[in-house]
């Protein structure tokens, strides 16, 4: 059994999955107040509303970012704790390549993009090639005012806050640019688990103590560098 854990956006989830890709679990936890306070109360309510323990757990799966800096600490921190606790492996996964693989089969590129601060965006463009996410140039870090700059309205969008990001896209490529389901811009823990398990089946995991977070910028304290391209 593994246990698929996001926390890079503040909407956070927890999801427990067989190795098959089987969902048995999950729970999604809305952004309200300091929400990390109740990563490890719903994990323990997922649990027991499941019937299983961490005992049956084979590998845990977590969010690496991009996203909340706090969020992706706090996750880590989790991650980590347990698989030294329990003895299992880690599995560390992007966080824009999860939320992309939420709109499958589609024959049109993908852009995930997740909030950052300071009107940024962490974006990344990816596409299904037989059957499997393929990602087309590398995840950065962008004002919304650059948009147009890497993106068109043929991309299909997906993020993680739609109040607060359809508008801002929709300024910046036009009002037909295509949009997934309001109903699907979170990241689900389910996807992050999905999007692991070809390394989980292949027994490739992360070093607990060299897996770090994947920030793509300084933190605010410092002075901003330039975004990279994202095709």
């Amino acid at each position: 059994m593994i246990l698929a854990l996001n926390t890079s956006t503040s909407q956070f989830s927890l999801a427990l999955l067989e190795a098959d890709g089987t969902l048995l679990a999950e729970s999604v936890m809305g952004p309200v107040g300091k929400q990390f306070i109740d990563l490890m109360p719903a994990l323990d309510f997922l649990m027991k509303g499941s019937r299983t323990s961490p005992s049956q757990l084979d590998a845990v799966m977590v969010a690496k970012g991009p996203g909340s800096f706090t969020g992706l600490r706090v996750g880590m921190s989790a991650a980590k704790g347990l698989c030294q606790a329990l003895g299992i492996p880690l599995i560390g996964v992007s966080s824009i390549e999860a939320l992309a693989s939420q709109l499958p089969w589609t024959d049109l590129e993908i852009c995930a993009v997740i909030d950052s601060r300071r009107g940024e965006i962490f974006a990344g463009r990816f596409s299904w090639t037989d059957g499997r996410l393929t990602r087309r140039g590398e995840e950065g870090c962008l004002k919304f005012e650059y948009l147009s700059d890497f993106f068109s309205e043929k991309d299909l969008f997906i993020g993680n806050n739609f109040p607060g990001q359809h508008r801002l896209i929709r300024e910046a490529l036009g009002t037909h640019v295509r949009l997934a389901p309001a109903s699907m811009w979170h990241l689900r823990a389910s996807a992050l688990g999905y999007a692991g398990l070809d390394r989980f089946h292949q027994n490739d995991f992360d070093d607990l103590g060299a897996l770090t977070p994947v920030y793509l910028r300084p933190a605010d304290v410092r002075p901003p560098r330039p975004h990279p391209l994202l095709k």
